[in-house]
């Protein structure tokens, strides 16, 4: 019964995606690859193109994706799963369209393997771009909002620049993110190759799981308050976040490549609906029905003090905005785990 209703609530959330797409036909027949398939946006993606009808190539070499997340796909004759790392495995040819999402944005995985988490998003996708360039596909990058830093505007456009420390422990992934950004647009201005980088904010809801490497601080407060454990907030809380449910990030990156006239851009993809950490626990012990407390703990090195996308941008081009609420998504997101922590 209860892995019954977790699997209601995926359902529901494939449907959110393809609702919010509006030209649908777009995506039917054309040849797919996506880096990163297994991992938790990874996984929605292309579980979205094959709804779609499109045919999928998946490359992942399982490091922090996770088979299961994929499981229902495999068997397909318009699914191919190919398991290696994107630095060395053969990306094959002829695809029409590109989504590049392999990375280890974990920072408890990055700051102990910093020269495995930057080679997805150097090597690795110089050899997606150089794939794209011989089939004439489009790449869709899936960068992260990683790359502002310690932002001093907010809420952030994307015409600034960032402010990060170049040598601090978060930069394997910050300056990876930051490289791959460079990388793609040198390929789209010298070679034409069509590029559109989506700058991911924090992404949340179903096969995020708790103990995953990538994990982030809404699987991990929602498992603690179904546990009954303890919610630990670094630093004093203040620290304030958004949080978009994976059903508008992958709608968000599904419209931005049908989008023609978003070739060679960069667009912001998350939710303008901010909340402080400490606010955000309370939420979760509130929505679980839970009696957990909230303790503090010390601050995470270089942790940036505010995160909110100006979301402008991807609404004028392409009238993408987030449809569920965070409230919402919360709910549906604790229901999904009450059966994995259970």
């Amino acid at each position: 019964m209860q892995l019954s209703r977790a699997k209601l609530v995926e359902d529901t959330t494939l449907k959110l995606v393809i609702e919010s797409i509006a030209d649908q036909g777009y995506f039917y027949g054309l040849n797919m690859l996506v880096t990163g398939c297994a991992g938790f946006i990874g996984s929605w993606l292309s579980e979205a193109l094959h709804s779609l009808g499109s045919r999928v190539t998946c490359i992942d070499n399982l490091s922090t994706g996770r088979y299961d997340n994929i499981r229902g796909l495999v068997g397909s004759s318009r699914f191919k799963l190919v398991v290696g790392d994107v630095v060395e495995v053969d990306l094959g040819e002829g695809y029409d369209l590109v989504f590049h999402g392999a990375a280890l944005p974990a920072p408890d995985y990055y700051m102990v393997k910093p020269v495995e988490a930057m080679l997805p998003d150097s090597i690795g996708l110089y050899r997606v771009l150089r794939v794209a360039e011989r089939s004439g596909s489009k790449v869709v990058l899936m960068s992260s909002s990683e790359v502002y830093g310690d932002p001093e505007v907010v809420p952030t456009p994307e015409s600034y620049w960032g402010r990060v420390n170049p040598v601090g422990p978060r930069s394997p992934y910050d300056e990876s993110k930051r490289f791959a950004e460079a990388l793609a647009m040198a390929f789209h201005r010298e070679y034409g190759v069509r590029v559109t980088i989506a700058r991911i904010f924090n992404t949340y809801g179903p096969r995020l799981e708790p103990g995953a490497p990538y994990a982030r601080v809404v699987t991990r407060f929602v498992e603690r308050a179904l546990r009954g454990e303890p919610l630990e907030v670094h630093g004093d809380g203040s620290q304030t976040r958004t949080f978009t449910y994976v059903s508008d990030t992958v709608a968000a990156l599904l419209t931005l490549a049908s989008c023609s006239k978003c070739d060679g851009e960069v667009f912001n993809v998350g939710s303008d609906e901010e909340i402080s950490v400490a606010e955000l626990a309370e939420l979760v012990v509130k929505l679980a029905g839970s009696r957990s407390s909230i303790v503090y703990v010390k601050p995470r090195p270089d942790d940036p003090r505010r995160r909110r996308p100006d979301i402008t941008k991807i609404t004028s081009y392409t009238g993408w905005r987030p449809r569920v609420a965070l409230t919402e998504g919360l709910r549906m997101t604790i229901e999904w785990m009450r059966w994995r922590v259970g």
